[in-house]
Parts: structure tokens; C-alpha cells; sequence
């Protein structure tokens, strides 16, 4: 009798645990109450939380079931949101998968450094100026064995733990870089340039093109003319070095002495201007075959390009007379 009992006992036990771990659920509505959990947090300071913000009730069962799900010594940092109508097992199911939110940001093609700044400070709610700052911290440079993050930033789409470092943002766009880039760049490279300058001459064919298919031929022209010595004139730099004026380039801007005006110095400048796409370093690697040595846009998005300094001209001004139509 007493066996019958104790098995009973057990019986009724495991029934009724299986009954709250499932049922009983907190209904918060359309309530979202988020739950951080820290790196080094005990699942006992969580479970407190939990409780505490009406997630949850039941605190023994959730911590015991916990243990033996292992989660007391496995927890995900992380935020985590809950809403609606939740279990104990639709809270632990939720913490074992370390379902926490993603921050989504995007870097785009073209973005300069402070652009990109931005859009993470925006993401991981930190300083626009921190990134700045990453971008002259010779000690992170060189664990990342990088001149600068100016170029390296790979545009795409993050999806980053709420909470995540900014070192830790930076070094995932960098380890994107070297994912989709390293195969290009370990190979021969055109005209004596050293990787950086592909990467500096990418920034400079993405801030210039707008149609994808006309970058190897913009890329000609520069390779044209670091060849033949002659400056590269490109007005994407002018505009970085005074700070990426919102306005046109004015005759002053273009006399006004920075390291990156190539309308006053021959070659490319000391850094790239901006993060270029995957399709912009294989035009750099890649140039068409072309005499052309300018190109001036005609508005529609399209360049027309001239291998004579009097073809680029007669360019321009038939591209004047037709916007004054």
C-alpha cells in the first residue's frame, strides 16, 4: 500500500507539474514587456525579472524545470520580448532558443564613414562620434590590421543582438569585407596598385556611377589616367575632404587644398571616401578597355565619355544646351 501510495504521490506530482508548466499562461494583452538578460546573469536573476515584470508566475517550477533543461548555466544575453499569453514553457522554449531581438541596420553602398556613424548609433543606441573615433584608434586598427575602417565597412543588411558592442558591430562588417572581397583581392592586381588602393579606387567608381553597368568603364578611365600621370580630377573627393557638402562643387571648393582634392594632387587619395559595393571593387580590378580619359553626366543618370580633352568639352556643352531647353 505504501508503494501504491508513494507512486500515486509521484504520479499526481508529475501530472500536476506538467499541468502548470503548460497552462496558467500570464495574458499581457498586447503588452511587450522586454526582459534583458546581461552577459554573466544567473538564470535565478532572470527568473526574478520575469516574475517581477508579470511575465510569469510560478518561480520554483520555472527555476527547476530551468535546471533541468540546463538553461541555469546556458543563458543567451540578449533582449527578449514577450507579449500575449505565456507558459512557463513558452518562456523557457523562447530563452533556449535565445530568441532575442535583432537589431536590422544597413549599411549602403557609398556610405561615408559618417554616414555609416549614424545609422549604428541610430541601430545600437551609442554615440555617432564613437565609430569617429574607432576610425583613428591606431591600437583596434591594427588588431583588425587595417589603415583605417573608411572602405572597409561592407555594405549589406546586419541583423545584430540588441545590446551588441560597437567593436563588436565594427569587426562583423570587416569579417563581411574579407568574406566577400578576400578571393578578389589576393589575386593579381591591375596597374601596380597595392589592395588598398583598389579599395580606395572602388569608393571612388561607387560615388561616381549610378548605373552599375557603366562602373568598368569609369574604372578605365581612371586606370587611363593614373597611367599616363595625370590627376584624377574626380569630384567625389573633393566633396569628402571638405566634409561631403549637401551642395554643388563651386570653383573655390575645387582650389581649396585638402589630401583628397585630385583636382590638386596626382594620384589617389589617402584613404577611400566611402564604403564601395562588391560590384565597384570588381570594376577597380576589372576596367574596360577604352582610351577614354573624361566623362561628364548628362543627367539621366547615363555619362558620356571622351578621349580628348576637346570631345569632353564639346560634351559639356551640348549636355548645358539641352538641360536649358
Amino acid at each position: 500500500k505504501k508503494l501504491f501510495l508513494g507512486l500515486f504521490v509521484i504520479v499526481v506530482f508529475l501530472i500536476a507539474g506538467t499541468y502548470i508548466f503548460y497552462a496558467f499562461p500570464f495574458d499581457m494583452g498586447k503588452r511587450v514587456v522586454s526582459v534583458v538578460v546581461k552577459p554573466g546573469d544567473s538564470f535565478s536573476v532572470v527568473a526574478d525579472t520575469l516574475v517581477a515584470r508579470k511575465v510569469i508566475h510560478g518561480k520554483p517550477l520555472l527555476k527547476a524545470v530551468a535546471r533541468w533543461m540546463h538553461l541555469d548555466r546556458s543563458l543567451t544575453p540578449g533582449r527578449y520580448d514577450f507579449t500575449g499569453k505565456n507558459s512557463i514553457a513558452t518562456v523557457l522554449a523562447k530563452l533556449a532558443r535565445a530568441d532575442f531581438v535583432r537589431v536590422k541596420l544597413t549599411v549602403y553602398e557609398g556610405a561615408p564613414i559618417w554616414k555609416t556613424a549614424e545609422i549604428l548609433s541610430r541601430a545600437l543606441h551609442t554615440d555617432s562620434a564613437a565609430l569617429v573615433a574607432l576610425n583613428h584608434d591606431s591600437a583596434f586598427l591594427a588588431r583588425l590590421d587595417l589603415p583605417c575602417l573608411e572602405g572597409y565597412l561592407f555594405p549589406q543588411t546586419y541583423f545584430l543582438a540588441w545590446g551588441t558592442p560597437l567593436e563588436t558591430a565594427v569587426e562583423a562588417m570587416v569579417a563581411m569585407f574579407h568574406q566577400q572581397t578576400d578571393s578578389l583581392l589576393n589575386g593579381p592586381l591591375p596597374g601596380n596598385l597595392t589592395r588598398e588602393q583598389v579599395v580606395t579606387l572602388a569608393s571612388i567608381i561607387q560615388a561616381e556611377a549610378l548605373l552599375p553597368e557603366e562602373m568598368p568603364v569609369i574604372s578605365s578611365v581612371y586606370h587611363n589616367r593614373l597611367r599616363r600621370g595625370m590627376k584624377l580630377q574626380a569630384d567625389p573627393t573633393v566633396l569628402y575632404g571638405l566634409g561631403d557638402p549637401e551642395r554643388p562643387l563651386s570653383r573655390r571648393d575645387l582650389r581649396t587644398d585638402t589630401p583628397y582634392n585630385t583636382y590638386l594632387h596626382k594620384g589617389l587619395p589617402p584613404t577611400p571616401i566611402n564604403s564601395p559595393g562588391l560590384a565597384a571593387i570588381q570594376a577597380a580590378l576589372r576596367p574596360d578597355s577604352t582610351s577614354y580619359l573624361y566623362f561628364v553626366a548628362d543627367g539621366t543618370g547615363h555619362h558620356v565619355f571622351s578621349r580628348t580633352n576637346a570631345e569632353h568639352n564639346r560634351a559639356r556643352r551640348r549636355i548645358r544646351r539641352a538641360a536649358h531647353r
